[in-house]
């Protein structure tokens, strides 16, 4: 058996990469626990394999307890000392070990294929794989990567998409876990990084550094926003992710089911980030609190309803892109706003219009007891018709 044992492990070792050195360390440890099973009697069992030969050798170890110094609770500790080691016949050995061996090979075999399965995946976190749907119901869906199957929850899926059994998919490796079986793989098809991970995919020049991704705003199934930046001055960012006559963009689309995608040009001005994330709405000015961060933008009549979109999809992707809340405002209201004086620059010029006229209806002279003089002032002077009082507008 030693050297069929030795040439196993070396073909262990070639086609599963397992250490043979780990295999022979737990073979000593299982041996020596059969060989205690049949010799209760005896005090430990202690194996040793040669890792060359693969010849096997156990001993009987007789054992006697020696106090030593006390501990920090007072108490005498005993230490066990070997005092006499007698080896086992090798025609004993040979029965235990061959049904023995197998065990514990067949056992590693199969924590090094899952310690080598976890460490392929964990690695691969936030990348993307393509599988095959093999079930699907409320709770969750299966998908077969080959050598082990993720798991597609429901609150990561899209809604709008059915997973029949067979069908071929990309998803995004969301979280790897290490179990007692085989790693448990969590994968999305909602998540932002799905988008990122199949532009990168369709575009060169996001894989070779000219293009950034800057932002991903999604709606998973119905809408999605993308912001990109360019690091050299001759790419247009915007029309390298569109891609010829949108072919590019068209195939993330086609992955993602006719989800719909607004590429827009990342900025790090917020009033041009904020106009630019509302494509394809026409923005004509933005104003921006930095304290508050919030941006209040203006849009003509007619873009109104686009820059808002579909029950507010627009204004929540492009305030989701850039981090800003967004309020948006048309031309109309902001000019009622005005005359109302309701809104913050409204307030202000109907507050100035007022005290204007205010101090023009008044005369600004002021008497020798300290009291403003009563009348009403000259059109188009400060003060009042009293000689001494216009000789005030003349210093």
């Amino acid at each position: 058996m030693s050297s069929e044992l030795i040439d196993a492990l070396k073909q262990l070792e070639r086609e599963k990469k397992i250490d043979p050195q780990t295999i022979l360390d737990a073979l000593e440890q299982a041996l020596a626990a059969a060989y205690m099973r049949l010799h209760p009697e005896e005090d430990e069992i202690e194996v040793e394999i040669d890792s060359e030969s693969g010849e096997i050798k156990a001993f009987a170890l007789e054992l006697e307890a020696r106090d030593e110094e006390e501990d920090e609770e007072g108490e005498e500790e005993k230490e066990q000392v070997v005092i006499d080691r007698r080896e086992i016949p090798q025609q004993e050995i040979g029965r235990i070990a061959a049904q023995t061996a197998k065990q514990v090979i067949q056992q590693r075999i199969r924590e090094a294929e899952r310690e080598l399965m976890f460490d392929e995946y964990i690695d691969r976190e936030g990348d993307i794989v393509t599988g095959i749907i093999q079930q699907s119901d409320q709770r969750y869906t299966l998908v077969n990567l080959g050598r082990v199957e993720a798991l597609l929850p429901s609150t990561e899926q899209i809604p709008t998409e059915r997973y029949e059994h067979g069908t071929r998919v990309k998803a995004f490796i969301v979280e790897v876990r290490r179990t007692t079986k085989e790693p448990q793989i969590i994968v999305s098809r909602s998540h932002p990084g799905l988008l990122r991970r199949l532009f990168e995919l369709e575009v060169p020049e996001i894989y070779d550094g000219f293009v950034e991704i800057e932002s991903v705003a999604r709606e998973p199934g119905y809408r999605s926003k993308v912001a990109v930046s360019s690091n050299d001055s001759g790419v247009d960012p915007v029309g390298a992710c569109v891609g010829p006559k949108g072919s590019r963009v068209r195939m993330v689309v086609m992955e993602l089911k006719g989800e719909k995608i607004d590429v827009v040009q990342y900025n790090e001005d917020p009033h041009t980030y904020v106009a630019n994330a509302l494509s394809p709405a026409k923005v004509k000015d933005v104003k921006v609190n930095e304290e508050e961060h919030t941006a209040i933008v203006v849009v003509p009549d007619d873009q109104l309803s686009l820059a808002i979109g579909k029950e507010g999809q627009n204004a929540r992707l492009a305030a989701k892109l850039t981090g800003w809340r967004v309020d948006i405002k048309s031309e109309t209201k902001i000019a009622e706003d005005l005359l109302s004086g309701t809104s913050e620059e409204g307030a202000d010029a109907a507050s100035s219009k007022k005290s204007g006229e205010s101090e023009a209806e008044q005369c600004a002279a002021v008497k020798s007891n300290g009291d403003r003089c009563a009348n009403n002032a000259k059109p188009g002077s400060k003060y009042c018709g009293i000689a001494a009082h216009q000789r005030l507008a003349e210093q």
